[in-house]
């Protein structure tokens, strides 16, 4: 089964879960399936389309999935996605 990495500012909505194994063939079944078992993600996650928010990165490996077919990329039995969240914050100081 494939996997899909959770990263630690999310994984209070996995129960801890660092992993999440997965059946689907595509990128987007992935994230439908993790969202449908927690469902306290879809909402970081989805938009109200159902699509990922834009500042949200899922890789396929080492790629961008926006690099390749975005929510249509193939996964494998042997795939590892990984949920990269955008962190905002900082001090711009002049």
């Amino acid at each position: 089964m494939a996997k899909i990495i959770i990263p630690t500012p999310l994984r209070k909505f996995t129960n801890s879960e660092a992993k999440f194994s997965t059946d689907a063939s595509t990128v987007k079944e992935a994230i439908d399936q993790l969202v449908a078992q927690h469902n306290g993600l879809k909402t970081h996650l989805l938009d109200e389309q159902g699509e990922l928010r834009s500042f949200v990165r899922v890789y396929l490996e080492d790629e961008d999935i926006n690099a390749l077919e975005k929510g249509n990329t193939s996964v494998q039995t042997n795939s590892t996605l990984s949920i990269i969240p955008a962190i905002a914050g900082g001090n711009f100081e002049s």
